[in-house]
């Protein structure tokens, strides 16, 4: 959706203020405050969200909407669980930071917890994902630094393979290693190193596996990219290479771990683990947390003072990040993301059937895309006009992310809410049906490129 947030009718009133004079505009104007103060990073629609309840968001009209995209898989368990809720009141009023330089109440046993979900053995916290992004990258490298090779010089074993339409996050090192090219193009010369290999191409992948590659980094599922799945023969293949050129294996499950396909993690369909597990979003059910979830050889590269974080890890974040855990098994979660998910690909082959500028449906549990013949943002605007929150990746894709609580009624709902945004298509739609490519309308559950 192209929002218009540099309208004139939003700033006339508020003007920029001259060389040493104060900012000052009206207290309750956010729109403006936004305009005039934010770094322009963002898109926004003209709407200022206020609060959620379950799987719904409201806005300062109060008007209401499903949130298919859950603050981009973020919103796990909905808006306001009762028992997030409770454990934040409960621990603000403890401890909100208290520095990695003591232990706290909560980080070894949510440490616990994911080496119990994962297969890992060891943890380090982090903000966020990107974070621990950056984070494996150090550790990819330092395991591949030869012990008589001198720290500061460029190890042999320096290289990471990555796969093309990849996102792994917005820091230096984490675009980098992100081949979409808006996101790393303006930032050169970025960490050299990266090289990208095709979509789920074995051929491609052994052609550029030798010696000199210290991990492949992947997204289990690609998120951002559109919702696409490494294969298991993609996957074996990395997993054998990795172990015989001594690399690591890297999962980036950011978005689509921690039950989002209908397993804790999204590699656990296949038979063999990575090296290392990159983890964020909904593990602390809004709060900013992300970790790295690794092997004891790995983890016995590290020693004091090697890598670090002034925020990542503490009490509040913790506590919540356990007790989402607890949630999801508590609830049965990942059966209700199984059934659900399935509704949803089942509703959704139908509506391909009916509207021809859908090309396919790609989803695992409750990430799902449907990709379109045409630009997808008007969509999007249609749908937040109808009271139902998605978004679009790559131009085509439209990315639907609901909670994991969600019920058999709101996917009813969804359904035909969505179905009135699919019938209100523009007129392009309609336009490019006949010239539809040949593989249109095909359907795919966890489809693979």
């Amino acid at each position: 959706m192209r929002a218009s947030f540099k309208k004139k009718s939003l700033v006339r009133s508020a003007s920029k203020p001259k060389q040493g004079q104060a900012k000052t505009t009206k207290p309750d104007s956010p729109l403006l405050d936004a305009e005039q103060f934010l770094l322009p990073t963002y898109k926004r629609p003209p709407v200022v969200m206020t609060h959620g309840r379950g799987a719904f968001v409201f806005d300062s009209t109060g008007k209401k909407y499903l949130d298919f995209l859950g603050g981009i898989a973020v919103n796990a368990l909905g808006h306001a669980h009762p028992r997030i809720v409770k454990v934040i009141r409960r621990e603000a009023a403890r401890a909100i930071h208290l520095s990695n330089l003591f232990h706290n109440a909560y980080q070894g046993p949510l440490a616990r917890k994911l080496a119990g979900w994962s297969g890992m053995d060891r943890v380090f916290f982090s903000n966020s994902g990107t974070e621990a992004v950056d984070g494996a990258m150090k550790l990819a490298r330092l395991c591949g630094r030869q012990s008589n090779e001198t720290p500061g010089t460029i190890a042999k074993k320096h290289r990471f393979l990555v796969l093309e339409n990849s996102f792994h996050g917005r820091t230096f090192g984490a675009i980098s290693v992100t081949s979409t090219e808006k996101y790393r193009l303006p930032f050169a010369p970025v960490v050299p190193g990266a090289e990208f290999v095709r979509f789920n191409n074995v051929a491609d992948l052994e052609s550029k596996f030798d010696d000199t590659v210290c991990a492949i980094l992947l997204e289990t599922v690609q998120g951002e990219g559109g919702i696409y799945s490494v294969s298991e023969e993609f996957w074996s293949r990395a997993r054998a290479l990795a172990t015989q050129h001594g690399a690591l294996l890297i999962a980036d499950e950011i978005q689509c771990g921690l039950g989002r396909t209908g397993r804790y993690f999204a590699y656990q369909k296949f038979p063999s683990r990575p090296d290392i597990v990159l983890i964020a979003k909904p593990l602390a059910a809004g709060l900013p947390l992300g970790a790295i979830l690794t092997t004891e050889a790995v983890a016995s590269r590290v020693s004091p003072g090697m890598h670090g974080t002034t925020f990542g890890g503490g009490p509040l974040a913790c506590a919540v990040a356990l007790e989402f855990l607890k949630i999801v098994e508590d609830e049965k979660l990942l059966e209700n993301i199984r059934a659900r998910g399935a509704e949803l690909r089942d509703g959704l082959i139908k509506l391909a059937a009916k509207f021809g500028f859908i090309r396919e449906i790609r989803s695992e549990g409750l990430m799902i895309g449907v990709e379109l013949s045409v630009e997808g943002a008007p969509f999007v605007n249609e749908a937040m006009q109808r009271g139902l929150l998605i978004n679009c990746t790559h131009d085509f894709t439209l990315r639907l992310l609901p909670p994991f609580i969600i019920t058999r009624t709101q996917v009813r709902e969804f359904l035909k809410l969505f179905e009135l945004v699919l019938a209100k298509a523009p007129q392009q739609a309609s336009a490019s049906d006949s010239a539809k490519p040949a593989d249109s309308g095909r359907v795919a559950h966890a489809s693979a490129r």
